[in-house]
């Protein structure tokens, strides 16, 4: 039963929670249907697969605003589908959150190295996922959700940041980032000049107080000098502190 996979938890349902079509790819069916029951209670439209191989054509031919991603599934591994999803600019900028029975430091930065925005490990609250999945949304927004903001476009060195619709260009080059990239890159730059700690960075990017350690800054600041190589110089490492946009 599902129940030696989920825990119990005091948080309450977040009724100010964004409103959005979740998918829910699991291949166990009590852990799938409790996910699906926390998050239509909560407001969210869902719909289940059981494995990788179907994810891509039902994203192409229905989008969703979110997914929820097991690891181990049947064919196509949850890494393999995270990695299909980033390569694709129909689904590049889904926010993914990734379950798994292993916790270890390597499997998440492997996750995030995939692509992953969040990561939860088994036995978990089937209400933190919920408020997780809350948290994600608020910051990316389904899109009939999202108002534009007043710093809708965003410039730097030839960087251009569309938060409408999410989309950044590099001298008017398309440069496919994954949801958490998108955040973190539209942080420094409407920070830039300040130094910014890796705890500010974890709090303000990811939202919630994210258990899965400073490195997961590392690993995105990596990323977005491998994508962005005009940044390979523009971000600053504070030694043993955090980063600081020249």
């Amino acid at each position: 039963m599902s129940s030696i996979w989920l825990k119990r938890s005091c948080l309450d349902d977040d009724p100010h929670s964004l409103m959005a079509h979740v998918l829910v790819v699991e291949d166990d069916h009590d852990i799938s249907e409790l996910i699906v029951h926390y998050l239509q209670n909560a407001g969210h439209t869902t719909h289940r697969l059981g494995s990788g191989a179907e994810v891509m054509g039902y994203l192409r031919a229905k989008a969703a605003d979110l997914v929820v991603l097991d690891v181990m599934l049947p064919g196509l591994s949850g890494m393999a589908v995270c990695r299909a999803m980033r390569d694709d600019t129909a689904t590049s900028h889904i926010p993914i959150i990734m379950l798994t029975a292993r916790g270890d430091e390597a499997d998440r930065l492997a996750g995030f190295d995939h692509g992953a925005d969040d990561y939860v490990t088994k036995p978990f609250s089937p209400k933190e996922l919920v408020a997780r999945v809350a948290a994600r949304l608020r910051r990316t927004g389904p899109p009939a959700a999202q108002a534009a903001p007043a710093d809708a476009v965003l410039r730097y060195q030839g960087i251009t940041i569309d938060a409408v619709r999410h989309r950044v260009t590099l001298d008017d080059t398309e440069i496919h980032l994954t949801a958490k990239e998108f955040l973190l890159l539209q942080y420094l730059i409407s920070h830039r000049g300040r130094v910014l700690s890796r705890d500010v960075l974890l709090t303000d990017v990811w939202g919630y107080q994210y258990t899965g350690g400073t490195r997961t800054v590392d690993v995105h600041i990596r990323r977005l000098r491998e994508k962005l190589p005009v940044l390979n110089d523009a971000i600053e490492t504070v030694k043993q502190f955090g980063y600081r946009l020249a």
